[in-house]
């Protein structure tokens, strides 16, 4: 696919071994969370706990969630250096690893500005992700504005990403009018295709809705498809991301396109393993008997894959949103917790 295809491949994660994995096979981007973060610790918590151990030393008054957070940083500036030739070689399309802003700030349009200025200073090769909540909106226009390559997150509908793209335009905009480069940047705006998807599911099973078996899976596929062509015809400057792999359609449905795929690496070993064919298939319909189900049955398919189909202001109150809002804030307290085991062992287990 990354060698016949105009498709990159990311990876959906910053563990170094799977990142290791990931460029022998083709990837040019990866990400970072406290999600990911909590992972890395996992498999590599003899290469981090004495630098974990250090920052606390280094910041004596700083509380567990702003050592976390410096933690964050620290993963991410060291693994987006593994990605630095890429970024000098394409120019800055790809070649990025990509760090979340605080999830708690998802309300905070000004703090979601200050953070994503700071996390783009960490390395050369940075992308912020912010998320497409109300606040979030009116900040990627501002960041883009400062040089920032975003990349929109929590974003599962048309049109969460109708208006992510269109603040990035007003940014880059702003920024040729002032004649201010922009050759170098590469935003993307993430579609949860998978998230969508497991929402549709909980509501099959709260309203008892029966529908064909394999239906469900193609929802986030077709919000993504819908996505990718109207993109296209209205010449937005920024990639679609297809993100949260439930299913090797959410790779395969997408081949073909100038976008990007961004599975965890244990689903590119999958799909590398996999007689899964490599074929265009981004510009093959949905079938139209699935999407009529999915329409007749499920008004937040039908708002998701809508123009106009949620208002900015209601961004936040869609399910999926909400979901993903809480996993997020809950994997930041849990990282908090890794922390506290430093800065406060518990004497009961020594």
């Amino acid at each position: 696919m990354t060698q016949t295809t105009p498709t990159c491949l990311w990876n959906d994660s910053a563990g170094f071994d799977d990142l290791t994995y990931s460029l022998e096979h083709g990837a040019v981007g990866a990400t970072c969370n406290p999600v990911i973060v909590l992972d890395v610790l996992k498999q590599e918590m003899p290469l981090w706990k004495d630098r974990i151990a250090a920052l606390i030393r280094e910041h004596p008054t700083a509380s567990e969630r702003e050592i976390a957070w410096a933690l964050v940083e620290e993963i991410s500036a060291t693994r987006a250096g593994m990605l630095k030739h890429i970024f000098d070689a394409q120019h800055g399309k790809n070649g990025r690893l990509s760090i979340q802003t605080d999830p708690i700030l998802y309300r905070n349009t000004d703090a979601l500005i200050q953070q994503a200025l700071r996390f783009s200073t960490l390395a050369p090769n940075m992308i912020v992700k912010i998320p497409a909540t109300n606040a979030g909106i009116a900040a990627f226009e501002e960041v883009t504005y400062r040089g920032v390559s975003v990349n929109a997150t929590v974003s599962f509908s048309l049109p969460q990403c109708i208006a992510v793209a269109e603040a990035v335009e007003s940014g880059l905009q702003r920024r040729e009018r002032e004649g201010l480069d922009i050759s170098a940047m590469g935003p993307v705006c993430t579609i949860m295709v998978g998230r969508l998807d497991d929402w549709l599911k909980v509501q099959a099973e709260k309203r008892n809705i029966t529908i064909e078996p394999g239906h469900l899976e193609w929802a986030g596929i077709a919000v993504f498809k819908k996505t990718y062509q109207l993109f296209r015809e209205r010449g937005y400057r920024i990639r679609l991301l297809s993100a949260a792999y439930r299913n090797h359609m959410h790779w395969s449905e997408f081949i073909g396109g100038d976008v990007v795929i961004s599975p965890p690496c244990k689903w590119q070993k999958r799909f590398n393993a996999s007689d899964v064919t490599v074929e265009n298939r981004i510009s093959q319909p949905v079938d139209s008997k699935i999407v009529a189900d999915l329409t007749k049955k499920f008004p937040d398919f039908v708002r998701a894959c809508t123009d106009g189909g949620i208002a900015v202001q209601d961004f936040d109150s869609f399910p999926p949103a909400v979901r993903t809002l809480r996993q997020f804030i809950e994997a930041c307290h849990e990282l908090e917790s890794q922390i506290r085991d430093f800065m406060l062992p518990n004497p009961d287990k020594l």
